[in-house]
C-alpha cells in the first residue's frame, strides 16, 4: 500500500507518518520509485504501537525510540523486552529518590524477582513513606495481603500478553498498565462501598 493508504488504515495523518519515518520510529517502506514506497501490514501494526507509546503511554520521542529498539532487538528475551516498555512508563512523581530499604526488604521477604532499579520499587518506597508520615500503620500482615492479591493479578495479566508478536506484547503492556490501573483503583473503592453497606449500614 502507498503512504496515503497506510495513513487511512492506521488513522495517522500522512504528515505524522512521514515524521515518524524521519524520527526512525517507523521503518522505511519498500522503495518503488525515487519518492515513493510500498508499506505492509507490519507498518500498520507498528503505527498502532507508536500511537500507544506516544499517546496512551505519554512517552517522549526519544524514550519511545528506545522502547522500539528493544522490540526490534532479537537478542532480548520477552521478559527484558516487556520490561523495557514497562520501565519507560510514567510513575508517581517524586521530588527526590526515596529510601528504598523498607520496600526492598518487603520484596525480598516475598521473594519477588524484580530489578532493583525498577521505577515501581521507588513508587512503592514513596508510598510506604507517605503512609508512615501520615501515621498509618502498615503491618506486614496487611502488606502481605495486598502483595498476594497483586501477584495473583500479575499472574493473570502476564498470561494474557500476546507473545506471538513483540509489538503487540509491548502495546498490550503499555495500554493494559496505564488504562487498567484506574479501573483497579475504582474497583477497590467500589468494593469498599459495597462491603461498608453490607456490614455497617444496619
Amino acid at each position: 500500500m502507498r503512504i496515503s493508504e497506510l495513513a487511512r488504515r492506521s488513522g495517522v495523518p500522512v504528515g505524522t507518518v512521514k515524521y515518524y519515518l524521519r524520527e526512525g520510529l517507523l521503518p522505511a517502506g519498500e522503495p518503488t520509485a525515487a519518492t515513493q514506497a510500498q508499506y505492509g501490514e507490519d507498518h500498520v501494526a507498528r503505527l498502532a504501537l507508536i500511537r500507544a507509546l506516544l499517546g496512551t503511554g505519554g512517552l517522549s520521542i526519544s524514550t519511545a525510540r528506545a522502547v522500539l529498539a528493544a522490540v526490534d532487538d532479537p537478542a532480548l528475551s520477552p521478559h527484558d523486552m516487556i520490561g523495557a516498555a514497562h520501565s519507560a512508563l510514567p510513575t508517581m512523581a517524586e521530588n527526590e529518590r526515596p529510601d528504598l530499604s523498607t520496600a526492598q526488604a518487603h520484596l525480598r521477604r516475598w521473594e519477588w524477582q524484580v530489578h532493583e532499579d525498577s521505577p515501581a520499587v521507588s513508587s512503592l518506597a514513596q508510598g510506604l513513606l507517605a503512609l508512615q508520615a501520615a501515621g498509618f500503620d502498615t503491618t506486614d500482615q496487611m502488606l502481605d495481603r495486598y502483595a498476594r492479591a497483586a501477584h495473583e493479578l500479575g499472574e493473570q495479566d502476564v498470561a494474557e500478553v500476546p507473545m506471538d508478536s513483540p509489538a503487540e506484547a509491548v502495546r498490550y503492556v503499555v495500554i493494559g498498565t496505564l488504562l487498567l490501573e484506574p479501573v483497579l483503583l475504582a474497583l477497590r473503592r467500589l468494593a469498599h462501598e459495597d462491603v461498608s453497606a453490607r456490614r455497617l449500614s444496619t
